[in-house]
């Protein structure tokens, strides 16, 4: 069963939040042909079936509202239709790996050098990134302000303070996992709660209960009007947040999909696309930098 179904303004991409994927292909658009409804179908001509391309992002893409801007021109370009699975990246290379998706677009960059090496993907581009931040209340309880995220973590655990983790093996999760392992390996106290949630979702809950979380700075920029938590550990080289968008191999979906994987790459890494990204901001703020922009000379 298909978990949630969440219609964007522009009411041309699906988002569809859960890795189970049955049932589909039954799903329908407005506006798009149902092949089996034979009032749609005239003597003189068949029903020309509409191309999909089946996306599986991270929810902090989707929640950083990012690809509400990029997809349409995409749709619109190609006369194709996205369908958008928004998981954590460890539940969309799992998607990938099944083949139940054509295009992944993930952040966790060890995970994916090894979806690569194991020959699930058959192209992989970096196209933007932004940072991590550790965020947690302005009074700053735990006194973390400024430290090493490894030294961050270390002194929230030692004083017992709230800590929110995405628990999901998303490459929000995963990153945290790797300060964790900085800092010696990660501590368990009554104060460390995993959601299990999106990134979205995971702030709210770290904001209601006042504790600290790690953030990506797309989710956080969107939704700062909404929580009262700060950045306290920032602009730091470790933190560095890329996102690459990798190609599912053929084998595991038909070439044609693959086809329109590998140009929705190339609309990704284009100079068009590249500036939208760059442009892209809230409260004056860029949430992504993008790769690939070529400057003007």
């Amino acid at each position: 069963m298909i978990g949630s179904l969440v219609w964007p303004r522009w009411g041309r991409v699906r988002w569809l939040t859960g890795a189970a994927l049955s049932g589909l292909a039954i799903l329908a658009l407005p506006g798009c042909v149902a092949e089996n409804d034979p009032s749609t179908v005239t003597a003189s001509a068949e029903p020309t079936a509409t191309p999909v391309l089946r996306l599986a992002t991270t929810t902090s893409t989707r929640d950083s509202g990012l690809l509400d801007v990029l997809l349409p021109g995409f749709e619109a370009q190609q006369g194709c239709r996205v369908d958008v699975i928004a998981v954590g990246t460890g539940a969309a290379l799992r998607l990938g790996e099944a083949g139940d998706v054509d295009v992944l677009m993930v952040h966790a960059r060890a995970a994916e050098q090894a979806f690569m090496k194991a020959q699930h993907g058959t192209r992989h581009e970096e196209f933007m990134y932004n940072s991590f931040l550790l965020i947690g209340p302005a009074s700053d309880p735990a006194q973390i302000r400024s430290l090493e995220p490894a030294a961050a973590l270390t002194r929230i655990a030692m004083g017992k303070h709230r800590f929110f983790s995405r628990g999901d093996q998303s490459g929000t999760h995963q990153r945290e996992l790797q300060i964790w392992g900085q800092a010696g390996g990660r501590v368990k106290w009554a104060g460390y709660y995993e959601a299990g949630q999106g990134m979205g979702p995971t702030l709210l809950m770290a904001d209601e209960k006042q504790g600290y979380t790690l953030v990506d700075m797309g989710t956080y920029l969107k939704l700062q009007e909404k929580v009262d938590l700060v950045p306290l550990v920032e602009e730091v080289k470790s933190l560095r947040n890329p996102y690459a968008a990798l190609v599912v191999n053929p084998a595991r979906r038909d070439k044609q999909n693959a086809a329109l994987a590998s140009t929705f790459v190339d609309f990704l890494i284009s100079q068009p696309t590249q500036r939208q990204i760059a442009d892209y901001r809230i409260a004056g703020r860029a949430l992504f930098t993008p790769t690939r922009l070529v400057a003007a000379p």
